[in-house]
């Protein structure tokens, strides 16, 4: 059977090539989705800043939540638990006395409290951040030892000094006896650079910049109340064990961490986050599979159709539909063996290119690296081998029943039937779209990713009845070529005849332009209404006022304080957490200071008011998802784990590019590690307002409210940017790939019009006109789909009905669709005719 499959793969190695190169590029695609989301899943922090510690014991990292819950079934009682944890993105803090505590543990040799930071660090020339942008972080010179840092110019620091690491120093050309400047939710402090600091063999950590204070003024500047973790360093020869479990003990319900995990006892916002890119790449490899799968189905099934003759023959010896079967499957293997050769070091360049790509954008960390695992292209491998066999079994289902006397007639049709099955998938594949475009809120998080599965369940019932809809939606165009002369009624009458050979090719130009659309389209809208509502929050203040690396809480209210303000409001953003059924999820917030008149910054709140300290106020979708009513009592989590009860105060509506929650911005500024206001909204008819602010703080950009109220959403486009490659990379190579094999199929056919007396010019003019038909199929297909998906997105945005967001995202995409539809109809024909004019010629 092998030697069979290979032997037939080489003689019909033309009709093959199409689908060689799309299960090159499954294979491809496959691999290096599966290695960025490998990588991610992998990815271990940079460094661990508590290398020489043999045990941290760490402050809340995150919020873990355990439910139990009791079934009763036949007079038996199961218990079942369930945790759920949320990472938080600030650090809590340890009891003060918990150092001493440890230290009187037998076999302990040192105990080190560290109280890490955030910290802005700034020159006379500007900001200074770490490698790749990387947070500079500050610590009590006690916790240098931690690492270890060693000094390399200077002295340890004392009251208003600081030591730095030597990459921070290169970058801001800093020496020793300097003065620098660093920001934090505390104040503003001007510091003498005491001395210069690295780690063994480095000049930093990656990831992150470090930053030493006095001992004694950590407190103040980071307004801690006592350390985020506490290192145990062990004597030589203590009883490991026995140490591990005293400390244990006395830490009560904080966490130890040893070896590896130590690492987690590090400030969240000092390392990587790659939450959001496990979320992309996943996606990667679910709209990978589909689009292999529904591409590579019809570019089988188009060359199973090239060899019914074949087939036919085959069943005249004995051949039987099963092992044709298995005919059609060893050829799809050993397609599918011999494109992974070349697909799976492919994969490997694409993986690449993509983190790239994603660096730049911000859509995964800077020192996000990918790691090229053998398992995980071997998994790719028998995954891109397993897609191509079920689309083999797939096209072949109703090929291989061909009747044995077929072989002997002059034209070969697979036998008919099977449109009840197909009816049956459409239905239940239409059915799951509506049920999720109807009750599944598209305006929520996971909107976006609803649409794609939503337009996958439609493409799907689109194939089913491809045929049939290419029948009925074809039809206008049909008769309107037929009115065209010979060429159109011909061409009229052809695409009618070979229905099947017409949607084979219309049916991947749906999926480029419906999988396509949604993303782009969707992704428009959503940064329009995020723009729009932010123009709108701000269209009541005159003057927006931030600084480079934000401002101190005093500082804001002393910027909306100053004479001729009218109404101000300052705005600090943070993440806070909250439960619902025992499952605890993160939310991004913003912390409020308001004074004077209302009308900075305008959130439409619907119901309620923002009543200040001890309430919270909430988007409506938020509010409608967690069933709040106003005044009721909610539970918070805060960035470094400290749990509040707040009153609902308020629901607003303009959420978008702002927050799902609003709270006192004293709290936020208590809780919040960086604790920075971003922006002062300030409202005024004194034109020297912003002359008072530029004078009394130089630092601060001050600009009219319409020069700054635009947002920037291009790491959200650029996480769909692989999304869109993806399948515009797949359809355009099956509309080419179909469109090739079909003429090459029909080079018989056009040697017997020639041979009638047809030009060649005529031929093209009979192909032109078939391929424009097929794409004016394809595109109403596609535009349904499209907007069957887009209008419920639209709607449940804003409860605006929009059948076109965007007009020019839109004709862009008809346009290189219909191009690339066209030119794939005419290319291939052309390349046919060129080199033999009278192919049947030759043949006879």
């Amino acid at each position: 059977m092998i030697r069979l499959a290979i032997g037939t793969l080489r003689r019909h190695r033309g009709a093959y090539l199409g689908t060689f190169l799309a299960a090159l590029l499954a294979v491809a695609l496959l691999a290096g989705a599966g290695l960025l989301l490998f990588s991610v899943l992998t990815a271990a922090p940079p460094a661990d800043r508590f290398a020489a510690a043999t045990a941290v014991v760490s402050g809340a990292r995150d919020v873990t939540l355990t439910t139990t819950r009791e079934k009763h079934k036949k007079g038996k009682t199961k218990t079942k638990t369930k945790t759920k944890t949320e990472r938080l993105s600030g650090a809590g803090t340890l009891p003060a006395d918990l150092a001493p505590r440890l230290a009187a543990l037998p076999g302990v040799a040192r105990v080190v409290p560290d109280a890490a930071f955030p910290v802005e660090l700034a020159t006379a020339a500007g900001p200074v951040r770490g490698a790749d942008a990387a947070p500079v972080i500050g610590h009590g010179w006690s916790s240098a030892a931690l690492t270890p840092y060693r000094l390399r110019a200077g002295h340890p620091p004392a009251a208003g000094e600081a030591v730095v690491d030597a990459d921070l120093a290169a970058r801001g050309r800093l020496t020793v006896g300097d003065e620098v400047r660093i920001t934090t939710r505390t104040g503003v402090r001007s510091l003498r650079l005491a001395g210069i600091a690295a780690p063994a063999g480095r000049d930093a950590l990656p990831a992150q910049g470090a930053l030493f204070l006095a001992d004694g003024a950590v407190a103040t500047v980071s307004g801690l109340t006592g350390p985020t973790a506490v290192a145990v360093l062990a004597q030589p020869g203590a009883d490991r064990a026995a140490l591990l479990a005293a400390v244990r003990g006395r830490a009560g319900e904080a966490a130890v961490l040893t070896g590896d995990d130590r690492v987690r006892a590090d400030l969240p916002g000092a390392l990587p986050d790659y939450i959001g890119p496990i979320s992309v790449f996943g996606f990667t490899i679910g709209i990978t599979a589909f689009a292999a799968i529904f591409v590579l189905t019809g570019t089988v099934a188009l060359g199973v159709r090239q060899r019914l003759r074949e087939l036919a023959l085959l069943r005249t010896i004995g051949a039987t539909p099963r092992q044709l079967r298995r005919l059609l499957g060893v050829e799809s293997l050993v397609l599918a063996a011999v494109a992974a050769l070349p697909g799976l070091p492919l994969g490997v360049l694409v993986a690449h290119l993509v983190a790239a790509r994603f660096r730049h954008l911000g859509v995964v960390p800077a020192q996000f690296d990918v790691r090229v695992n053998p398992v995980v292209l071997l998994l790719a491998g028998c995954a891109g081998a397993l897609v191509t066999l079920v689309a083999a079994r797939i096209a072949g289902r109703r090929a291989v029943r061909v009747a044995p006397a077929q072989a002997l007639t002059e034209t070969v049709v697979a036998p008919r039937g099977g449109m009840l099955a197909r009816a049956v998938i459409a239905l239940v594949a239409a059915a799951g779209a509506v049920a999720v475009l109807t009750f599944v809120p598209l305006g929520g998080p996971f909107g976006m990713g609803m649409t794609f599965i939503s337009s996958a369940l439609l493409l799907c019932a689109v194939a089913a009845l491809g045929p049939l809809l290419v029948r009925l939606v074809a039809a206008v165009p049909r008769r309107l070529s037929a009115g065209t002369g010979a060429a159109g009624w011909l061409a009229a009458a052809t695409t009618r005849a070979e229905v099947r050979r017409t949607a084979a090719v219309a049916v991947p130009l749906v999926l480029m332009f419906a999988i396509n659309a949604p993303l782009l389209l969707n992704g428009e809208l959503t940064a329009r209404l995020a723009g729009d509502q932010q123009a709108a929050r701000l269209a009541g203040a005159t003057t927006l006022v931030t600084g480079g690396t934000g401002l101190p809480l005093d500082t804001a209210a002393r910027v909306a304080a100053l004479p001729g303000v009218t109404g101000a409001v300052a705005t600090l953003p943070t993440r806070v957490v909250l439960a619902q059924g025992g499952k605890p999820q993160d939310y991004a917030a913003q912390g409020l200071l308001r004074t004077g008149a209302d009308g900075a910054l305008d959130l439409a709140v619907e119901a309620g008011a923002l009543a200040g300290d001890g309430t919270f106020a909430a988007s409506t979708d938020l509010a409608d998802a967690y069933g709040w009513r106003l005044g009721d009592e909610v539970p918070l989590w805060l960035p470094d784990g400290e749990r509040v009860v707040l009153r609902f105060s308020a629901r607003y509506t303009r959420h978008r590019g702002f927050g799902e929650l609003t709270l006192p911005a004293g709290l936020v500024a208590a809780h919040d590690p960086r604790g920075l206001v971003t922006m002062v909204a300030l409202r005024h008819s004194d034109g020297a307002v912003a002359e008072r602010i530029r004078q009394r703080w130089p630092d601060l950009r001050v600009v009219p409210t319409a020069a700054a109220t635009r947002t920037d959403d291009g790491n959200q486009q650029g996480a769909w940017e692989l999304l869109v490659v993806v399948s515009l990379g797949f359809a355009a190579i099956a509309v080419v790939n179909t469109f090739a094999i079909s003429a090459a199929a029909r080079r018989q056919e056009f040697a017997d019009l020639r041979l009638a007396g047809a030009t060649a010019r005529q031929v093209h003019r009979l192909v032109d006109r078939e391929a424009l038909i097929t794409v004016t199929a394809g595109l109403v297909l596609g535009i349904a789909v499209t907007s069957a998906v887009v209008v419920p997105f639209s709607v449940a945005q804003d409860g605006v009905f929009r059948l076109v967001v965007a007009p020019a995202t839109y004709l862009v995409l008809l346009a290189g669709v219909a191009g690339l539809g066209l030119a794939g109809g005419a290319l291939p024909v052309r390349l046919v005719l060129r080199r033999r004019d009278l192919p049947a010629l030759g043949d006879r």
